[in-house]
């Protein structure tokens, strides 16, 4: 069971666009040294989606020996069926302790066609499984129920923010999973997810994903704290200084939801490099006004 603040590594790339597995290590390794509850590689912040299997291999492998048994490394797999597949046996092989399950490829399915899909992918490993609920892979509280009754899946990663639904998958699988005690626990997927945590926290889910704490573990740990001791002086100021800004920025272009991460990485001391196509990264005066919400968000944690 994880808890704390959940640690998303970025995939750092040289100039030439390969992976540059020495930044990983060191990047992956200062992460853990901060203090998150778990460590999830190679997913959304990691650019799973632009990763090849050996590439993806390399990077597990290589956050697995950073992480060193400090915390559980989560690993993604996806996409389609054939390749989600390949990954999760990738992961388990590179020592990941459990598995992100993403979108499958594309395509827009029925909630039974998700239930399968899951079930076809948590087979290929004993590794615990977290559905990822968002894009086109999304659940009703039906087919939620059905995926959490699967041994290893372990967890639900709401990424959709629709909390009238979310609202209605918890209880439902709640109830599904009573009579047999299963532990299970229910994420906060969305990108910059501090900026939603009070609302999904009303409904019972306290776990979340922190894009923030890659580059800026000392803020992220400063919110989580202020939000598990209902400290709302600190919570709204950081909100305003750091978390909405970041969200305003977020938004600008579509995929900034990673670039913004490796370039704050970048501006931390770490070589992240750029991101692979079709992301594009931050432009030049864009990388200022980053460094500039990380220095307000750092003169809160002064004040």
């Amino acid at each position: 069971m994880l808890e704390g603040v959940l640690f998303f590594p970025v995939t750092p790339f040289t100039d030439i666009g390969e992976v540059d597995l020495t930044v990983l290590h060191q990047h992956v390794a200062a992460g853990t040294d901060a203090g998150p509850g778990g460590v999830f590689v190679a997913c959304g912040t990691g650019e799973f989606h632009a990763l090849d299997v050996e590439e993806f291999t390399a990077v597990v492998r290589t956050a697995v020996a950073a992480v060193a048994g400090r915390v559980p490394v989560y690993a993604g797999a996806g996409g389609a069926l054939g390749l989600a597949r390949r990954f999760a046996r990738a992961a388990a092989e590179a020592g990941a302790d459990g598995l992100l399950l993403m979108p499958p490829y594309l395509v827009e399915s029925p909630a039974e066609g998700l239930v399968a899909y899951t079930r076809a992918v948590a087979r290929e490993t004993s590794l615990p499984v977290i559905v990822y609920n968002r894009a086109n892979a999304r659940f009703d509280e039906h087919s939620a129920a059905e995926v959490a009754q699967l041994p290893t899946v372990a967890g639900f990663k709401d990424g959709t923010g629709d909390l009238d639904l979310v609202a209605r998958i918890i209880p439902a699988v709640r109830e599904s999973l009573s009579a047999s005690g299963k532990d299970f626990q229910f994420f906060n997927g969305m990108p910059t997810a501090e900026s939603s945590q009070l609302a999904y926290r009303a409904l019972g889910v306290k776990l979340y994903s922190s894009a923030a704490f890659a580059f800026a573990p000392d803020i992220s740990l400063a919110f989580h704290r202020a939000v598990e001791e209902d400290d709302h002086r600190r919570i709204d100021a950081l909100q305003r200084a750091f978390f909405h800004p970041l969200v305003r920025l977020r938004k600008r272009v579509p995929g900034y939801a990673v670039a913004l991460v490796k370039a704050g990485v970048t501006l931390e001391g770490s070589k992240a490099g750029p991101v692979r196509p079709p992301l594009t990264s931050l432009r030049a005066e864009e990388v200022e006004e980053l460094a500039a919400i990380i220095a307000e968000g750092r003169a809160v944690l002064a004040s």
